[in-house]
């Protein structure tokens, strides 16, 4: 990739359907930031993530010249400050444009993304189908986030580059994408949000998400897999002894 590292190497531990580690690198290539992946295996964690998360131990984690930074949306704004002539800015810099984007962000991950993965990975038929329906809630919702924002058109950043929400909702774009092959429900569905299926295209149209998030066939097989472990291990710890 184009552009350097600054004062230090950039090396990003992840785990490659991750959507959160989607983010980070979908920022790196914004900036034009080169960067080693660092590929983990969860089910036995290296010493060095362990080390660089002592406290939950998860990725994404970005080394900036050995030193940690954790938590995707956090690794996103330090890659603004740290690299401000890198690129184009994530965050806008109006501060009113920064707390509304900020809002937004922490929207996606605190009533989106716990929908979603309950949607998924549900003990129960009933439970999937709540959890679905609560997605779409929180989808319509980001419909009209990006109406608001950008008049319908271009990015959630309100201009024809993405910004700060379009890195925190693009993460999923992946994922969104597989969706209905995993579970035979649309949820980017055009007569539902338009908009947002709309942006949905744009956002995986640019480079930096071609180079940033996996084939959607990847993903739909690794959530059919990841589904069906959720499902045996919930018979198991259900069946009566």
């Amino acid at each position: 990739m184009a552009g350097g590292g600054g004062d230090g190497q950039l090396r990003l531990l992840g785990f490659w359907p991750s959507p959160f580690v989607h983010r980070v690198s979908l920022a790196l290539r914004l900036k034009g930031l080169s960067y080693e992946n660092v590929e983990e295996d969860l089910g036995n964690k290296s010493e060095l993530l362990l080390a660089s998360n002592p406290v939950h131990k998860k990725i994404p984690v970005l080394l900036h010249g050995g030193r940690p930074v954790c938590e995707s949306m956090l690794i996103v704004e330090y890659l603004d400050d740290a690299f401000p002539g890198a690129g184009q800015a994530v965050l806008p810099a109006d501060p009113y444009d920064r707390a509304v984007a900020r809002f937004w962000a922490a929207y996606i991950d605190t009533k989106f993304f716990p929908a979603l993965i309950k949607a998924l990975m549900g003990t129960t038929e009933e439970e999937r189908a709540a959890a679905t329906a609560d997605t779409f809630v929180a989808l319509e919702t980001l419909e009209g986030a990006l109406a608001e924002r950008s008049d319908g058109e271009g990015f959630f950043a309100g201009a024809d580059a993405p910004g700060f929400v379009d890195v925190a909702l693009g993460g999923f774009v992946g994922w969104l994408s597989a969706w209905d092959k995993v579970t035979g429900v649309k949820l980017l569905d055009a007569g539902r949000t338009p908009l947002l299926a709309a942006w949905a295209e744009r956002f995986a149209a640019l480079d930096a998400a071609k180079g940033a998030i996996p084939d959607v066939d990847r993903i739909a097989e690794f959530a059919k897999a990841l589904q069906a472990r959720s499902a045996t291990a919930a018979a198991a710890s259900n069946r009566v002894v």
